[in-house]
């Protein structure tokens, strides 16, 4: 096949060069001109372990090329990204979608297959995408085949999970159901999971919904612990060990393209159904003014001037910022406190990051670590010697 994928983000970018190193000729379309520059002379604009030579195999085999300008496919797959809009319940804007369909329809040809990758809100396939597509001529599951199939990948993982995790492909018709499966199947080892474009869609969403109502459940419980003077991470631990627990671990807040973003997509559809997945966004959101206030307490009682945070990305041992509360927590100490502040992330490359450890806490009071990347495990009482007041780590790891 001749494959177009358009978007060359986080899920683009690996998916396309999945393909292309099994034997698929593949097109990546983006709009930076940056980031195709970059990709044809085999570099990055993302960090993920294993794909810079995944992309020099897609490179020199031949089978890989990206640039600005869209061209006819086989199969068209739609990765491009689907923010928050600013209204009363953060709905799904479609935009990107939309553009990335008015730019392939020109294209299309009978018996192409169209992939829906972008995580959208329940019913967008069929009752968005799908009219567009008629509208241009086509009868779907019969000259042109329309199917919605989320990622369902790690970040730091994401080579290894797009070939052994099961895929769902829904297809607004049977036909279509087995267009995607073809597609997919040249590299899926995991299932292919049959299902209708709508069940997809919410499928995925609340997949990640799921894990944002479970580490609400946490997050409440590290402030009932504080509240109570309990260790809620030695309660977590040991409810774990009941057969059927399995508490995640709190943190300073939920961030990403995903956790933080994908429940507004089913509240803004059902805002009367969904009461509990409405109270655990405000929860989660609720995280980073509950660690400033732990903050400021501390800094009190120390009389102290200089903080020191430790990651600002909204996981560990990536460089993704998008939606992190490490972030917003910043942005609020910046803004409403008069410490002095020093940020470092190893993975991020920001003018505002200093790039020395050393220096970043030198003459600190207190260190907060926000992200667990890898090379923070291996702080030790040495390393710190350079801080104030000897040391205190304030850690909130994410899940």
């Amino acid at each position: 096949m001749k494959i177009t994928v358009i978007g060359l983000g986080y899920i683009g970018l690996p998916t396309a060069i999945m393909f292309a190193n099994h034997g698929q000729k593949v097109i990546g379309i983006d709009v930076k001109k940056n980031v195709i520059e970059m990709l044809n002379e085999g570099k990055l604009h993302i960090e993920e372990p294993g794909l810079k030579e995944e992309l020099h195999r897609a490179i020199s085999s031949g089978n890989f090329t990206a640039q600005l300008e869209m061209e006819e496919s086989d199969a068209f797959i739609i990765s491009v990204p689907t923010p928050n809009l600013p209204d009363a319940y953060r709905s799904c804007d479609l935009t990107y979608v939309r553009d990335a369909i008015q730019k392939i329809i020109p294209f299309l040809k009978r018996g192409n297959v169209v992939i829906l990758e972008s995580t959208i809100a329940p019913r967008t396939t069929e009752d968005v995408v799908k009219p567009l597509l008629e509208d241009a001529g086509f009868i779907i599951g019969e000259d042109l085949f329309l199917v919605h199939c989320p990622e369902r990948v790690l970040p730091g993982k994401i080579i290894h999970e797009l070939v052994h995790n099961n895929r769902i492909i829904g297809g607004v018709t049977p036909n279509c159901v087995e267009a995607g499966k073809r597609v997919y199947g040249v590299f899926v080892k995991g299932e292919l999971i049959e299902a209708s474009a709508g069940a997809a869609e919410l499928s995925k969403l609340m997949e990640n919904t799921y894990r944002d109502v479970n580490i609400a459940l946490s997050n409440e419980l590290s402030k009932i612990g504080d509240a109570l003077h309990i260790n809620a991470l030695e309660v977590i631990e040991m409810a774990n060990k009941h057969p059927r627990v399995n508490l995640h671990s709190p943190g300073p807040g939920v961030g990403g393209h995903c956790l933080a973003v994908d429940p507004y997509f089913i509240v803004s559809a059902v805002p009367e159904q969904t009461p509990l997945i409405q109270q655990a966004r405000l929860i989660n959101n609720s995280m980073p003014n509950f660690i400033l206030d732990k903050i400021n307490g501390f800094m009190k009682k120390i009389n102290g001037k200089k903080i020191t945070i430790c990651g600002v990305t909204y996981k560990g041992d990536v460089d993704d910022i998008r939606e992190s509360p490490a972030l917003e927590i910043v942005q609020l100490l910046d803004e409403q406190t008069d410490f002095a502040l020093s940020i470092f992330d190893p993975h991020v490359k920001k003018p505002w990051i200093e790039t020395d450890f050393e220096k970043a806490v030198h003459s600190a009071d207190l260190l907060v670590i926000l992200s667990d990347h890898s090379e923070f495990k291996w702080i030790t009482e040495e390393n710190l010697n350079s801080m104030n007041q000897g040391f205190c780590f304030v850690l909130f790891c994410f899940v």
